[in-house]
This record gives structure tokens, C-alpha cells and sequence, in this order.
């Protein structure tokens, strides 16, 4: 842990955990993307950290804000003028595809009462074109946490907008996956210190939240 990234406080009333696409596609075998993500998800322990981190984040009390990315539906992006390359691809894979298996949460992150589910975003950011900044406004929140997928995609993005917006912002390096350790590398050690006021382990983060035995709720 480098001083940069020294674990602050995370009061419940003022901090939220953002948690970023858990889709099936993404964190479930036969995912139309967990294959390409899991080689760095097995080896930093995505899945049992993602749930350590939100278990700790519930029994500390935090808001949870569930911020999904687009369901594929066929012919998204057929009228568009500037589609992107990754949006293009996802849409010819149709992944997270509206209706289907993929498209659903991983059976360990189905929301519960009281979690907020944000609008889905088109692109990388969790803020642009949805009621995610309002959402925290209204809920006063201050500080965020982000875990989920992609770490150098929508996490990225969604912590840059969040900083960017005036929020203090909490990566979770091993809560979390890519494609390739190349760009886990990016998004922790080049691109994170840039934006992020904390980059932590799930352990440092559970510390912090004063559940350092990670026990569930």
C-alpha cells in the first residue's frame, strides 16, 4: 500500500459503494466475457473479493448502487452517427443481452431491499446519460467505492467522471478484472494514482470499514 493510497474514513451516512457490472457474462462460467477476464480474475481472487468487499460495505451500514451497463438489444446502434469500436463489438456479441441469461446479475450480487439500481449507461461512464450523480446527491453521498468490471473500462471511466464531479474516490484493485494483467497494470499503477484518492486491497478496505474478518452479514 503506498502512502497515496492509505485507507481514509468511510462514514456510512456520506459513503457509497458503486458496484459496476456484475452481469453473468462478466463474473459466471460460460459468460460471454468471462473467459477473457479470467486469467487476472483468478489470479487477484475477483469473485470472493467482490463478495468479501460488498458483505463488508452491508454490514458497515453503506448505501449500495448497483450501476449496470446497457442490455444489447439488436439494432442498438444501427441509427447512430458516432458509435464507438467497443460499443459496436458488444453489440454484435450482444452481450448483457436484454432478456437474457447474461444480461442477469451473478446469483451472488442480486440486489437487495433498499440497494439502488442505477439507469444503465451506454458507455464506460456510470454517470453519463444516467441518474447516478443525482442519486448520490440525494442520498449524500460524498465518498465513493468502485468494484466491478472492467477495471480499465467502466471503472476507469466511472472513477474519473466521479472525481472529475467532486467525489472522493475509492479504488478496489483486487475487486475487480480485465482482459489482460497489461491493463490491470494501467488502470492501478499508471492511470489510477491520477484520479483515485484510494487505491486498496479488499482486505485494506474491509479494515477501514472496520471488518477486517470479512464475515458476512
Amino acid at each position: 500500500m503506498t502512502e497515496s493510497s492509505q485507507p481514509g474514513t468511510y462514514p456510512a451516512a456520506s459513503t457509497g459503494l458503486l458496484l459496476v457490472d456484475p452481469y453473468n457474462d462478466f463474473l459466471s462460467e460460460g459468460g460471454k466475457l468471462n473467459g477473457r477476464a479470467k486469467p487476472v480474475a483468478d489470479q487477484v481472487g475477483t469473485l470472493a473479493n467482490l463478495k468479501r468487499t460488498l458483505a463488508g460495505v452491508r454490514a458497515a451500514g453503506l448505501q449500495v448502487f448497483y450501476v449496470p451497463h446497457h442490455r444489447a438489444r439488436p439494432g442498438d446502434f444501427s441509427t447512430w452517427r458516432h458509435p464507438s469500436p467497443y460499443q459496436l463489438g458488444a453489440s454484435r456479441a450482444q452481450v448483457f443481452a436484454e432478456g437474457s441469461w447474461g444480461g442477469q446479475w451473478h446469483p451472488d450480487f442480486e440486489p437487495l431491499p433498499g440497494d439502488i439500481i442505477v439507469h444503465e449507461h451506454w458507455g464506460g461512464s456510470g454517470f453519463a446519460n444516467t441518474d447516478l450523480d443525482l442519486q448520490l446527491k440525494q442520498h449524500g453521498i460524498q465518498k465513493v467505492i468502485l468494484v466491478g468490471m472492467l477495471a480499465n473500462t467502466c471503472i476507469e471511466t466511472t472513477g474519473r467522471f466521479a472525481a472529475e464531479l467532486g467525489y472522493h474516490v475509492t479504488l478496489v484493485r483486487d475487486a475487480t478484472a480485465a482482459f489482460s494483467a497489461e491493463a490491470m497494470h494501467a488502470a492501478h499503477e499508471i492511470n489510477g494514482p491520477t484520479f483515485a484518492h484510494a487505491i486498496l486491497t479488499t482486505a485494506e478496505l474491509c479494515s477501514a470499514l472496520g471488518d477486517a474478518g470479512g464475515g458476512q452479514r
